[in-house]
C-alpha cells in the first residue's frame, strides 16, 4: 500500500485531534508509532514539516486581511491544476458563508500547494480546511461548523438549506 503525506496527516488528525485537551505525546513517540503502523519514514517526516509550517503560517498570518470584504481570489495556473473547479467553488462557498476569511483561505491554499499530490479532491480539501481551522486561534466556531458539515453531509452534492 502506497501511503502519502496526506494519509499520515489524516491519521494524525483523526487520532491526535483531541490530544490537545489531554496529555500531549512527544513528537518522537508519535513518529515511532507511525513507523510501527507502517507509514514510510519519509512521508512521516514530510507530514511533520507540513504541520510545523502550518503553525508558522498561523503565527505569521496577517489577521488584518480577514477584515477585507468583497475581494476576488484569482487562482494561478498551478493552483487551478491542483484544485479543480469543484474545490475552488467550495472555497468560495465557505468564504461567502463566513467559515473562511481571506487569511484562512490563503493558509488553506498554501497548505494544499505544499502537498506533493498532483491534484486534491473535494474530500481531501475539506480535511485540509479542518486541519487549518483547528490550528487557527479564534476559528473554533468555523471549525465546529465545518466539522458538522463534513461528518453530517450525505454523499453527493452540497445541499444548501
Amino acid at each position: 500500500m502506497k501511503e502519502n503525506v496526506f494519509d499520515v496527516l489524516m491519521y494524525l488528525f483523526e487520532h491526535y485531534m483531541d490530544e490537545a485537551l489531554e496529555l500531549k505525546p512527544d513528537k518522537a513517540s508519535v513518529k515511532k508509532e507511525l513507523d510501527k503502523i507502517g507509514f514510510p519514514k519519509t512521508e512521516i517526516n514530510k507530514a511533520f514539516v507540513w504541520l510545523e509550517d502550518l503553525v508558522r503560517l498561523q503565527e505569521s498570518s496577517d489577521h488584518s486581511l480577514a477584515s477585507t470584504n468583497y475581494s476576488i481570489r484569482v487562482f494561478s495556473g498551478s493552483e487551478s491544476k491542483k484544485l479543480d473547479v469543484e474545490c475552488r467553488g467550495f472555497l468560495l462557498f465557505l468564504e461567502q458563508l463566513g467559515v473562511l476569511n481571506s487569511t484562512t483561505r490563503e493558509v488553506v491554499i498554501e497548505r494544499v500547494m505544499a502537498l506533493e499530490s498532483l491534484n486534491i479532491d473535494l474530500d481531501q480539501l475539506k480535511w485540509i480546511i479542518l486541519m487549518v481551522l483547528f490550528n487557527q486561534p479564534g476559528e473554533e466556531a468555523a471549525f465546529a461548523w465545518l466539522e458538522d458539515f463534513v461528518y453530517d453531509e450525505p454523499t453527493g452534492s452540497i445541499a444548501l438549506h
